[in-house]
């Protein structure tokens, strides 16, 4: 049986992976325990969770349509545009229904 060729020449350029190569590959659930020692590879298998979910109502994906002025006016206010002009849509709102 013929062995794979080295993974990267006298250069450092790591040549293409073939299909031994893939066949070859292992789940790190496999080989970690064996180096980093099993509690360790628990932690780093273990599963993040993500983000907390919100707790308030989720927000709901729409579209608007705005002016190019003022579309360039609320962006350049800088990062969080999108929730300030939320926050005015909602007060606006809340003055509605007074």
């Amino acid at each position: 049986m013929q062995s794979n060729p080295p993974l990267t020449d006298a250069s450092g350029e790591v040549r293409e992976l073939n299909s031994a190569d893939f066949a070859a590959m292992r789940p790190a659930s496999e080989m970690l325990p064996a180096l980093l020692g099993q509690e360790l590879a628990a932690q780093v298998l273990q599963p993040k969770g993500g983000r907390p979910r919100k707790t308030t109502a989720l927000k709901v994906s729409t579209t608007i349509r705005f002016d190019a002025d003022v579309l360039d006016a609320l962006k350049a206010s800088g990062k969080g545009w999108q929730t300030r002009v939320n926050d005015l849509v909602r007060d606006w709102v809340k003055s509605q229904r007074a």
